[in-house]
Order: structure tokens, then C-alpha cells, then sequence
């Protein structure tokens, strides 16, 4: 018998399987230091401890995507090692807030699988859930990859494409966010005059600023997420790929995305839900990155009078500035500079 992982292939996952992941992360004031060093992120609720004690946080909570990043990098080695690419994610809620010192594991259960028509991969649909030490969940999110087949004439399984949300319901968000005291938020501390009301649902947000990836940033993220996908690592086997080079993976364009996205809307500070997620088109070392938002939606929330939620169309593209707000032609196909459409509802003060 092997003593090493090859990785799961198509033929290996089925429907309600469950699967706990390895190696617990005990996440450190280090990692967040790091992520702020990859990324520049500088929403003030997550950078510092005084701004965040001031309006009843303990302290400083771990950036919501540096906890996404690594629950999902528990989950690569089974579900993801032999991806061909990461098509989506759906219905992803943060439940709870994750401070430095706590650990996080992962359990992800198997919810649909699909061949693809060319016979030789499939698309494999999970239920991953993030936990705290203590049993806390404080992520769920469903994400869907491209997995390749170990043999392209093995039979294809029976279809099962689940049914997801559009969108996650305002009252089925997480509790990730205490409530704040939106008397103590200094604006000139955070970085920006607008609240809640100042945003109007059809906004438009170019947020102006580019990020230039470089090969080692996205090597040194993913290995900060544990994420050992072949796809970002290995440019021996990838050099013989379609691309001939390392993809740089797709949540490593949504947090840069996410952080561009601090010039227009500096006191979102709280991912609140993932509704919808798609990687239209791959990312390089060497490429640009920009950023553009719309608000697609607002709302208050039953029994919070302290924040209140927008919903986001994040468009994130390459080699191409958003003061146009590139997004789709009139026949529906996405411009060939968008790489990232990604839907989320994010907190802000009232």
C-alpha cells in the first residue's frame, strides 16, 4: 500500500460523502500580518486593536478572508489536489468571528458530482464548514471545481447538479459581527466620511487603484493557506499544461479585489455573506489587477440598529482600468479583461 496522497480524482468522490480534513491551523498575529503584507488591506476594524475594542470588538478579528483562505486550504488535499480549476462558490455565511490563537478545521461533505462532456473530468459540488477549538462553526460556503479523471473510460456516475441559492436572505446572515457601537466609530480613523445611507442601489464604484501580481506573493499565500492544489505550485507539471504556467489561485484575486475595494468603500468592513462566486478567466504572475463594485442591493437588519447590509457585484479585472465599469457586451459575454464576478453582502454603519 502507498504511504503518500495522489489526491482524489472524479471517480473517487460521491454524493454524501463527508470528509474531515487535516491539519487544524492555530491561527496567529503572524498569519495576519502576513496577509496584510500580500494583500495592503486596510480596513481599520481588522488592523487595529484599539479601533476595534473602541466599538465593543474584544480586540481585532481575523480578516473574513484570511478565515475563508484557510478553511478552504484544509479542504485541497481532498477535494481540490487534482483541479483542473475552481469554478464557484454559493451561499458561503461567516458565523462567527475568529480572533488570533484560535484554531480552525474543516469538514466538507459531498453534494453533487457531474462529468464533463469530454469524458475526462467531472465537476464535484461541496458543503465545506469551517470550525473554531471549540466547536464553533464560523464559515459554511459551497464551492464547485473541475476535477480530473484518473481513467477517462471509467463510467460516468449518476448527475446530481444541487440546487443553490440565489442569494442568502438578509435574516440568514451569520453572527460574525457583535454589535457595535457606532458612537465610538472615529471616520477620520477609518478612512472614510460614508455610511449606510450614503450608497444608493445601482452605484457604481470605480476604486481606481491596480495591484501587479508577482510570482512570489501568490507562492507565499498559498502556502500561507496550506493550499497544495498542483495547478499553483508545481510549474514542472504545469509548464506541460494548457497554459504553460501556474494558475494564481482565484481567492488570492478576491482578496486583492476585496482590498482595492477599501477606496470606495472604506467602512465595509464586514463580509457578511459569499452569494455567488465565478473565476471567469485566469490570472498570471505579471498581470494587473483592478476593481470596480456595484450595489445591487440594501438593507437593515432585524434588530440591529448599529449596521446595515449592501449587497455587492465585485468586478475585479486584468491589464485594465474600471472607470468604464467593464463587465459584459450586448450579447451577455463577459469582456475578455474580467476575471472575477463575485457577489457578497458586506457591513456598514448606520
Amino acid at each position: 500500500m502507498s504511504k503518500t496522497n495522489p489526491g482524489n480524482f472524479f471517480e473517487d468522490f460521491r454524493v454524501g460523502q463527508v470528509m474531515r480534513h487535516a491539519t487544524p491551523r492555530t491561527v496567529t498575529s503572524g498569519d495576519v500580518a502576513l496577509y496584510t503584507a500580500l494583500y495592503g488591506s486596510r480596513f481599520a476594524v481588522q488592523s487595529s486593536d484599539a479601533f476595534a475594542r473602541a466599538i465593543h470588538y474584544p480586540h481585532a478579528p481575523v480578516d473574513d478572508l484570511l478565515v475563508f483562505h484557510i478553511v478552504f486550504g484544509k479542504t485541497v488535499p481532498d477535494i481540490s489536489l487534482n483541479a483542473v480549476a475552481n469554478l464557484g462558490y454559493a451561499g458561503g455565511r461567516f458565523l462567527a468571528p475568529v480572533y488570533p490563537g484560535d484554531t480552525l478545521s474543516a469538514v466538507s461533505e459531498v453534494i453533487g458530482v457531474k462529468e464533463n462532456s469530454n469524458g475526462k473530468t467531472g465537476v464535484v459540488y461541496v458543503r465545506s464548514t469551517g470550525y473554531k477549538q471549540d466547536g464553533t462553526e464560523v464559515l459554511d460556503y459551497v464551492r464547485w471545481v473541475m476535477v480530473r479523471k484518473r481513467d477517462a473510460a471509467s463510467p460516468a456516475p449518476e448527475p446530481v447538479v444541487p440546487e443553490l441559492p440565489e442569494a442568502i436572505a438578509p435574516e440568514g446572515l451569520g453572527d460574525a459581527c457583535p454589535m457595535i457601537n457606532v458612537g465610538a466609530w472615529d471616520f477620520d480613523l477609518s478612512g472614510a466620511p460614508f455610511r449606510f445611507d450614503d450608497y444608493a442601489v445601482g452605484e457604481r464604484i470605480d476604486h481606481v487603484d491596480g495591484m501587479t501580481v508577482e510570482e512570489a506573493e501568490h507562492q507565499i499565500a498559498t502556502r500561507l493557506y496550506q493550499n497544495t492544489a498542483k495547478v499553483h505550485f508545481n510549474q514542472h507539471s504545469e509548464g506541460q499544461g494548457r497554459f504553460g504556467r501556474r494558475l494564481i489561485y482565484g481567492g488570492h484575486v478576491i482578496s486583492l479585489a476585496r482590498s482595492l475595494s477599501f477606496n470606495g468603500l472604506g467602512n465595509a468592513f464586514h463580509i457578511a455573506g459569499i452569494n455567488a462566486g465565478r473565476h471567469v478567466a485566469p490570472l498570471f504572475a505579471g498581470d494587473t489587477v483592478h476593481a470596480w463594485s456595484e450595489v445591487i442591493e440594501k438593507t437593515t437588519l432585524e434588530g440591529r440598529e448599529d449596521v446595515g447590509a449592501l449587497r455587492l457585484r465585485m468586478i475585479a479585472t486584468k491589464d485594465r482600468a474600471c472607470a468604464d465599469f467593464p463587465l459584459v457586451d450586448a450579447e451577455g459575454r463577459y469582456d475578455p479583461s474580467v476575471i472575477l464576478d463575485f457577489d457578497c453582502w458586506v457591513l456598514i454603519p448606520r
